[in-house]
């Protein structure tokens, strides 16, 4: 990770709170969103001791976040959306017995479409084994597939690019063979997109993140962000935007995930600051006011 160039001075950390999901955590969150007229934050629902997770949406009363009253409960984890054509495109990663390992898991990322909320419709299924797939609406009225295939090409998990015309004309194939973004990342760490913001000269800002392992075998997870052209698929250097001591200090899920932080999403606030919308240490959702990381590259 040295080397890469940070932000400004990340400040003003807090701590979401959410009620009514019983004693489970919420992390992984969303950054907010309209739907019908209400801000909602879309949080990955699941017991401390558990993998088996649920994305609740929820809506502020009286300083905590609470569940959306009739809104449909997803069985994925790490949630993320977008808007296209008009329309809310939802998703997670779906897990599922692994084919071959006994006991074991796989996973995938299933993505979901409609007008708001309460028509969301599951539309599409990505490769197995891929976390992190993500589209975007391009100026040009095409779609922008960012992808992060784990294995023989892409390692430890690496992100490619491609695009598409319409969202009905996403395959598998054409997910699996789409170009790495080849030098992003060395073999021993890894990353995926998270949230794709189109900029004011059609550029593309990605919200996402990398990590590696230490010699302990403990997990490292850093938010980032880069800039990509949808027309050349050539990309700027990957920036990290905060780490975990910018945040409040809190629990973790396990002893080796205290240094982890999940790029949720992030609000742009137009006056040169964002809100950092994350995931910390896989057992509380954080959010921080740091400098815009993309103002610079509009400018």
């Amino acid at each position: 990770m040295a080397g890469r160039e940070r932000t400004a001075p990340a400040h003003k950390a807090e701590k979401l709170v959410f009620t009514g999901v019983g004693d489970r955590d919420v992390y992984n969150i969303t950054a907010p969103f309209e739907d019908d007229g209400r801000t909602v934050i879309a949080g990955r629902v699941e017991s401390r001791d558990s993998e088996h997770s649920q994305v609740v949406f929820f809506v502020e009363n009286d300083g905590a976040w609470v569940p959306l009253e009739g809104a449909p409960v997803l069985e994925l984890q790490d949630p993320f959306h977008t808007r296209i054509g008009g329309e809310l495109i939802m998703g997670g990663v779906q897990i599922y017995p692994h084919p071959e390992k006994e006991g074991a898991l796989m996973w995938r990322t299933a993505i979901y479409r409609g007008g708001r909320i309460a028509d969301l419709k599951l539309f599409f299924t990505g490769p197995d084994g891929m976390k992190d797939l993500r589209l975007t609406g391009l100026p040009d009225g095409g779609i922008g597939v960012f992808t992060r295939p784990q294995g023989d090409k892409g390692g430890r998990g690496q992100i490619g690019y491609f695009q598409t015309t319409s969202l009905d004309d996403l395959t598998v194939q054409a997910i699996e063979e789409a170009p790495l973004l080849e030098g992003q990342f060395i073999p021993e760490e890894w990353g995926g997109a998270n949230e794709i913001h189109v900029l004011s000269n059609g550029l593309l800002g990605v919200l996402g993140h990398t990590a590696c392992y230490d010699a302990e075998g403990d997990r490292h997870y850093y938010p980032m962000i880069f800039v990509l052209d949808p027309q050349t698929a050539a990309f700027s250097d990957m920036m990290l935007i905060a780490v975990r001591a910018d945040f409040l200090p809190g629990p973790a899920k396990r002893e080796d995930l205290q240094d982890v932080v999940f790029s949720g999403g992030i609000l742009r606030r137009g006056d040169g600051t964002a809100v950092l919308y994350a995931g910390i240490s896989d057992a509380e959702a954080q959010r921080l006011i740091i400098a815009d990381p993309f103002a610079r590259f509009e400018s």
